[in-house]
């Protein structure tokens, strides 16, 4: 399969739709996922990320006082469907690796299926705390930051695995990506602290970079910026996702640690329902693509998070 980086290159600056999917909820299908999202290969995405999720917990109070903790997955199956998407469709799928849950053999284990698989590229990510926990901590022998998680994809890469020094392996092909955040990561003391632990990635293997969701531009243009300043010179692809309801106003910026333009606000709050924001939030999100474009952004890239719709009409907008 080609790698995200090669297919930036192959494109000659025209720029690359792409999407993210959401593995669905245990007891829903595969075919539900694949059926959602086939409309969109009209606009030829090179590659399609699919996303993980780490385990949950359920705290039940027992007749003896007591709380039993239960481990729990709500959205399993990250590998068949990344499986299913490259037969179907012929894309590259992108699976997202996570520090969060998993110590570093359960991680080799899963790289070394998606490499057995022909699944070279991976974007790698901390990940978030383990519901409902809201502070992360990392697994027995597992990592608590991505620019080490990112370390080890690197070695695979050179043939150097876990336990294996008198061993001589094949070495894996994995590109690798990884995540920033246009307007700092919400646990970093300032932006300098952000890019340091960025320029960390990159300088361990990072192949390109992924963005948080944002929806004025302008953060995302003063990020490219001040990475090219640090030194960090290789592809930056925008997240995006299309506004749909008039709660998410409040909802996204809470989770995501993001700025709403006041423009975008106002038309929001002059909605009467959240059919009127959906529009709204296509009209936007139509404006961001092609200033982005205009731009030179390498790649625009919609988190559809399940929903088709919005991202199609945008697409057919702007591609």
């Amino acid at each position: 399969m080609t790698k995200i980086t090669d297919h930036i290159k192959a494109a000659n600056g025209k720029p690359i739709f792409s999407i993210e999917v959401i593995p669905p909820i245990k007891g829903d299908t595969l075919k539900n996922l694949l059926d959602n999202i086939e409309p969109l290969m009209e606009f030829k995405p090179p590659f399609v990320d699919v996303t993980y999720h780490r385990e949950e917990y359920i705290e039940r109070p027992l007749p003896d006082g007591t709380i039993q903790k239960i481990v729990t997955r709500k959205r399993p199956g990250t590998v068949g469907i990344c499986s299913a998407i490259m037969h179907r469709f012929g894309v590259d799928p992108v699976p997202h690796v996570l520090c969060g849950g998993f110590s570093r053999e359960e991680t080799e284990d899963f790289l070394i299926d998606l490499h057995y698989l022909g699944i070279d590229n991976a974007l790698v990510l901390r990940g978030d705390p383990a519901k409902p926990f809201t502070t992360f901590k990392a697994k027995e022998n597992g990592y608590s930051y991505a620019s080490e998680l990112v370390e080890q994809v690197a070695n695979m890469n050179r043939g150097v695995y876990l336990h294996e020094e008198d061993t001589a392996l094949a070495p894996s092909n994995f590109c690798i990506g990884v995540a920033a955040y246009p307007e700092k990561h919400f646990e970093a003391e300032n932006h300098d602290i952000d890019f340091e632990y960025l320029k960390q990635k990159v300088d361990k293997g990072a192949d390109y970079i992924v963005t948080q969701m944002f929806f004025d531009n302008r953060k995302y243009f003063d990020f490219v910026e001040r990475c090219r300043q640090h030194g960090i010179d290789i592809p930056i692809i925008p997240g995006l996702k299309p506004l749909s309801t008039r709660r998410q106003l409040q909802i996204l910026p809470r989770l995501f640690h993001l700025h709403m333009p006041e423009e975008l606000v106002a038309a929001v709050e002059a909605c009467e329902n959240d059919q009127q924001a959906r529009q709204v939030g296509i009209e936007w999100g139509i404006q961001q693509s092609r200033e982005l474009m205009a731009a030179g952004a390498p790649v625009l890239h919609y988190y559809t998070m399940g929903k088709a719709d919005n991202v199609m009409q945008i697409a057919r907008a702007v591609f």
